[in-house]
């Protein structure tokens, strides 16, 4: 029963369309311009900077919020606080990648974990993951690169600042592995990537 609660909640808390709410407000169906993805690269491309940057914020903090709500759920009901955290990081990203309320259709999760990042790890994953995504971004000028490349260096991340005598450190690193396999199953491959090299900044957001 806890852990279903914590996964629906989170799932349903991941599932708000932050990018689609905010364009339809102004009489846009985002999925209709630009690239047609809801999440903050195609808000800002469509709407400008203080839309994408607000879609940003409202994607990250979902993440986050889903975790600590897990984490109270967990402590609540007494049961294991890690696998807590990890299951409501999980489904929420699944909710923000695929909203019921779209036809299953949604953004690409970037924001989303991060925030999940910064309430499950230690502040260090999370600017790792941030400034592997800026580097390569800046060097490649592509937002698709600069995600495949933050996502599939996760794992390594965690393993590097995640203290191997904690009690959860399997499953953490499990969770970045699984993070990592989910949005790059929902980012373009390399031969996608490369054949749309002509468009700049791909949205992966």
């Amino acid at each position: 029963m806890p852990w279903l609660l914590i996964a629906v909640s989170s799932y349903l808390l991941g599932s708000i369309p932050w990018g689609f709410l905010f364009a339809r407000a102004k009489g846009i169906d985002i999925r209709q311009k630009g690239s047609g993805n809801i999440g903050a690269a195609n808000a800002f491309r469509v709407m400008g900077k203080k839309w994408g940057y607000l879609v940003f914020i409202c994607d990250f903090l979902k993440g986050f919020l889903a975790v600590e709500i897990g984490l109270l759920l967990a402590t609540w009901f007494q049961v294991n606080l890690g696998l807590g955290s990890i299951i409501a990081g999980i489904m929420c990203v699944v909710g923000h990648d695929y909203p019921a309320w779209l036809g299953f259709k949604g953004g690409k999760g970037i924001a989303t974990l991060a925030g999940v990042l910064l309430a499950v790890f230690s502040p260090l994953v999370c600017i790792s993951f941030g400034a592997v995504w800026v580097v390569v971004f800046l060097i490649a000028r592509y937002t698709s690169l600069a995600s495949i490349v933050a996502v599939a260096t996760l794992p390594i991340a965690a393993a590097s600042f995640v203290s191997k005598s904690e009690p959860d450190f399997p499953f953490l690193i499990g969770f970045c592995i699984l993070m990592a396999a989910l949005a790059n199953g929902s980012l373009p491959s390399a031969r996608e990537f490369w054949g749309l090299a002509g468009h700049r900044k791909l949205v992966a957001l």
